[in-house]
């Protein structure tokens, strides 16, 4: 490699939100062409990475299920929301010369691959970039939950969650402002403390994996290397 960096294989967990920027809502090219360009400097110095990204910047099941929608019904809609979002990211990686596959929970066929663990083993030895879209496949489990599971299945060595602060506060900093940020913490004391870095069924997976997660501000440039190659950004949970 041409940097050292601390992990070789790589989960990076990204909400629907963040491919947003400004708009809010939909997919700003602009805003997902510079996390791609950032994130191809890591894939061609030679970190295996994978990718899940969330659906809520165009549709969240939990919102619909409680304006009266049925939830699995709605949980399906999310998981294609979350398609549209891997293409896009795919998209943007072909533009910058990166070979990248996205690989769905449901089968379509027309539009990329289905998940296959041993598949999406071979191309990040193949040092394609993975984008593990349509969450489980099943409603009722969130993308965090997905990141999880899929970061158990592929043997990562991190788990990497992109958030808009710069870590895991004891309460919401925007809304106090001597909340206290963690530098590290145990998976024990996330459940323990309720702390909202996921639910608690993707925590209890890393838990019972030992699968060490960093919870990082995405919003600021060269934070996914930073965090790579052991510099101290956001916190670590282990």
């Amino acid at each position: 490699m041409k940097k050292e960096y601390q992990y070789d294989r790589v989960l990076l967990k990204l909400s629907g939100e963040a491919l947003a920027g400004d708009l809010g809502y939909g997919i700003d090219p602009k805003v997902v062409s510079s996390l791609v360009s950032e994130i191809s400097e890591i894939v061609r110095d030679g970190v295996q990475i994978a990718i899940v990204v969330g659906g809520g910047n165009i549709f969240r099941g939990l919102s619909g299920a409680a304006e009266g929608m049925d939830r699995a019904q709605a949980d399906y809609i999310g998981m294609l929301a979350t398609i549209m979002n891997s293409l896009a990211i795919q998209d943007a990686f072909e533009h910058q010369g990166i070979y990248c596959r996205v690989m769905s929970a449901i089968p379509m066929q027309e539009v990329c691959e289905t998940y296959i663990r041993r598949r999406a083993e071979r191309h990040l030895e193949k040092g394609r970039v993975i984008i593990l879209a349509a969450g489980t496949g099943n409603p009722y489990f969130t993308t965090d939950t997905t990141a999880a599971l899929r970061a158990c299945e592929l043997d990562v060595d991190v788990l990497m969650k992109a958030t808009k602060v710069d870590g895991v506060y004891d309460s919401d900093p925007k809304k106090n402002p001597d909340a206290k940020r963690f530098d590290t913490l145990t998976y024990m004391d996330v459940l323990s403390r309720n702390l909202h870095v996921m639910d608690s069924t993707a925590t209890s997976l890393c838990m019972d994996n030992r699968v060490p997660m960093i919870v990082f501000d995405l919003t600021k440039p060269g934070n996914i290397m930073r965090a790579l190659q052991g510099e101290a950004v956001g916190t670590k949970v282990e």
